[in-house]
């Protein structure tokens, strides 16, 4: 019996290069054609990363893809809904498999990209968002930095002129302390001013809680 090829590169310890080698280009949608291909979801979604910063600040700069999220427990309606015309796959730490009848149990936290073949570039990003049942019944938006952090879908996320559903920017900021780059300052230092006394005070004492000494606090807070 041959041995099992070897496992792909894991996706952070690529170039740009390397990662169109293993996995494939990018040909990310936009907020401009997110909702035609997300049209007859009947669940929620909601855009994320930079762009939902872009949304509310206004100031333009360039992003890699789009990142829509939506609850785990609506992943298996959406993968009915992307029916035999798009592939879903599941990427978390250690896999990167299709998303269908063989691999259909799936990490809550893990993510989706979405292409139309193996041939096709992807389009879509899909952090998924654990849900938390609420006293009443109701799914509750879990916070996957800070798990005790639980609210309705309504109070983390903001419907914007276009009609998309965004991540509230003190939310997305909170997501992107973690990883510091120099893109997650840029978006820091234009929607910082513009965030309320509240939305920055929930930010700071968030990713002081989160992230015990951040150097944001320092430099920012």
């Amino acid at each position: 019996m041959l041995p099992p090829p070897p496992s792909p590169p894991q996706v952070e310890q690529l170039d740009d290069d390397d990662f169109h080698r293993w996995y494939g280009a990018w040909e990310p949608l936009t907020p401009a054609t997110v909702g035609a291909f997300m049209a007859g979801f009947d669940r929620p979604w909601w855009v994320i990363g930079g762009w939902s910063v872009e949304a509310f600040t206004g100031v333009a700069r360039e992003h890699d893809d789009l990142d829509v999220s939506m609850l785990a427990d609506d992943v298996q309606e959406f993968r009915r809904f992307l029916g035999r015309r798009w592939t879903p796959w599941n990427v978390t730490d250690g896999w990167f498999r299709p998303f269908d009848d063989r691999f259909s149990d799936i990490d809550p936290e893990s993510q989706l990209w979405v292409r139309e073949h193996a041939a096709a570039p992807w389009v879509l990003d899909v952090p998924l968002t654990m849900s938390t049942p609420g006293p009443d019944g109701e799914r509750l938006w879990t916070n996957k930095r800070l798990h005790e952090h639980v609210a309705p879908l309504d109070d983390v996320t903001w419907v914007a002129d276009d009609g998309l559903r965004y991540l509230a920017p003190e939310v997305t900021l909170m997501m992107k302390a973690r990883h510091d780059r120099p893109k997650d300052r840029t978006d820091l230092e234009v929607a910082l001013p513009l965030l309320d006394d509240a939305a920055r005070a929930w930010l700071w004492a968030t990713v002081e809680r989160a992230h015990p000494g951040h150097p944001w606090l320092a430099a920012y807070g």
